[in-house]
């Protein structure tokens, strides 16, 4: 019966009349009417001078009284208690003669026993099944555990941790075949002498004592040397275990104090290094760099988990206090612009050109169109395409136009000098896309066709613009081997020629709409898709009368702009 604030509630027999008093108590309209709660469970409403006059129980089932803990239910209708068991003297249930104790005295120990118990109809609630061969090793992994409070083996162990409730036997002296072992605890003395007790005692103290101060040293001793390896041990920061943290004296320690410089762009300083298990590695050192360490950190996750053939891989980054750097793996051919523009280097063959332009279109396809987001590029040029050991082609840099935040065009045009590669909406002020990389791409490609950087000094001091002139011979349906690399001698594949010169033209054209996607252009160069006559871009139209060398004086920004 419960009270709400305003009346009671309850399950009642619909003839029972109830109302409160003064004092919130419940009255029946019989004063010869009593409500009881017995000893085995039930609330009974029962008439006075009657003998055994029920008229209303609850639960109305007489077949499961309530036994309490460790109580045991006769089916012939009463609670009992076990051996070792005695009646609680209150409430229901049966409590312990001895207690169960996990901690044992010098003076005094425990023995524990189980006290079998037959006939058992249903087994107590919330029992834990182990796989056990036999019932003695059944018996053992109660032992082990002294909170266990009894144990059954029929077929499967079944291990109690609780105190126990609802056991349904079929009489009190019934020698049925399933059996229950309860487990009990009795005290025996131990006698030891007290000058022994004494003695041990202190020798205990003096061995502790002596454990102890070696067990000071030896922890000092581990945390130093944990400090210490923790200083020159990566520490994974995915799932995948691919992207790794590096403490700045773990990179330090590998570039041999920045001691080999590989590179040096406008977001910093590319080192070579060498990671403890030989593995070679490019360390960028990055400058000027204001973003916040959880920001970075993000970030830098979010594009270490980007992995593609033609990608440079991300293996790690660093970000102690103000510094940042990025661990890449290391590219042993260096750039494409050295092969391209540098004698030093020996020339690529068309093949090596042709599959080095596919790789690349196939990395910029992932980036923009495989991606979850969108991931723009900003700035495509051979300097950023690097040749590994294969000359397969992999995109670097990738991403760091995102980690630059909103001020990266600005930092491109005025720090890196890579103007010739700027898609028209760069100086225009248009919001960028992806197709702001296609047009550097077809820059690119013009220049891995020809060997030549798209502008540069020729006959007498005098400059020609390249793009201007490969526009024109492709519209007009000339012979395109005329733009090959004169180096090359002719020796290139006339249809991948065709393909490769008029794809470098449709990238390049003004009106971004007009560009192809990406993944359009990997079609063409595999020959999928027929690739159409381009139009001249709208900016060299005006050019195509005049001679194509220009004034030495003239800025080239201004030609294109």
């Amino acid at each position: 019966m419960r009270y709400d604030g305003s009346k009671f509630a309850g399950t009642f027999p619909k003839w029972m009349d109830i109302h409160e008093d003064g004092d919130y108590t419940v009255t029946f309209n019989d004063a010869h009417t009593y409500i009881l709660l017995n000893n085995s469970g039930f609330v009974i409403i029962a008439k006075l001078g009657e003998c055994d006059s029920i008229v209303w129980s609850a639960p109305e089932t007489p077949h499961r009284p309530y036994c309490g803990p460790y109580g045991l239910y006769i089916r012939s209708g009463s609670c009992i208690c076990p051996v070792g068991f005695e009646p609680e003297a209150l409430v229901a249930g049966c409590s312990r003669k001895e207690p169960l104790s996990c901690e044992s005295t010098v003076t005094q120990t425990q023995v524990t026993t189980f006290h079998p118990i037959d006939g058992i109809h249903k087994y107590p609630r919330n029992a834990w099944a182990f796989k056990a061969m036999n019932m003695a090793q059944c018996e053992s992994y109660c032992l082990r555990e002294c909170t266990c409070t009894a144990f059954a083996y029929h077929s499967t162990c079944l291990l109690w941790f609780s105190e126990l409730w609802k056991t349904v036997v079929i009489n009190s002296t019934s020698n049925g075949k399933r059996m229950w072992y309860i487990r009990l605890a009795t005290k025996q003395q131990q006698s030891n002498p007290s000058s022994l007790l004494l003695f041990c005692l202190h020798q205990k103290v003096i061995v502790l004592s002596l454990i102890g101060a070696l067990a000071l040293f030896v922890t000092g001793f581990i945390l130093l040397w944990r400090c210490r390896l923790k200083l020159f041990k990566e520490t994974t920061v995915d799932q995948n275990g691919i992207l790794k943290l590096f403490t700045f004296l773990q990179i330090k320690n590998f570039t041999i104090n920045f001691s080999e410089k590989v590179g040096e762009g406008g977001f910093g300083c590319v080192f070579k290094g060498t990671m403890p298990v030989s593995c070679q590695v490019a360390v960028k050192r990055l400058k000027g760099f204001v973003q916040g360490d959880k920001q970075f950190r993000t970030e830098v996750q979010t594009i270490g988990m980007i992995q593609h053939t033609n990608l440079v891989r991300l293996l790690g980054f660093c970000a102690d206090d103000s510094r940042r750097l990025l661990v890449y793996e290391y590219m042993v051919n260096g750039s494409l612009s050295s092969y391209l523009f540098s004698r030093s280097c020996g020339r690529l063959s068309w093949e090596v050109r042709y599959r080095v332009a596919l790789g690349t279109a196939r990395g910029l396809a992932y980036l923009h169109e495989e991606c979850k987001d969108c991931i723009v590029h900003c700035d495509i040029k051979p300097d950023n395409i690097l040749l590994d050991d294969k000359f397969c082609a992999k995109i670097a840099d990738f991403g760091m136009a995102k980690l630059l935040g909103r001020d990266f065009s600005r930092a491109l045009t005025t720090m890196r000098g890579t103007i010739g590669y700027l898609a028209p909406e760069w100086i225009s002020g248009v919001p960028i896309t992806h197709k702001a990389d296609v047009y550097s791409y077809g820059m690119m490609l013009l220049e891995i066709i020809s060997g030549r950087r798209n502008s540069e000094k020729i006959k007498g001091g005098r400059f020609t613009y390249f793009p201007i002139y490969a526009a024109v011979r492709v519209n007009e349906g000339d012979d395109v081997m005329c733009l090959l690399d004169s180096s090359l001698e002719g020796n290139a594949d006339a249809e991948q020629l065709k393909r490769a010169c008029r794809a470098a033209c449709w990238c390049i054209q003004d009106a971004e709409d007009h560009r192809p996607m990406m993944g359009q252009i990997v079609r063409m160069l595999e020959g999928v898709v027929d690739v159409d006559v381009p139009p001249i871009p709208r900016s060299l139209q005006n050019y195509v009368g005049m001679e194509d060398s220009i004034s030495a004086d003239l800025n080239i920004s201004e030609v294109l702009y």
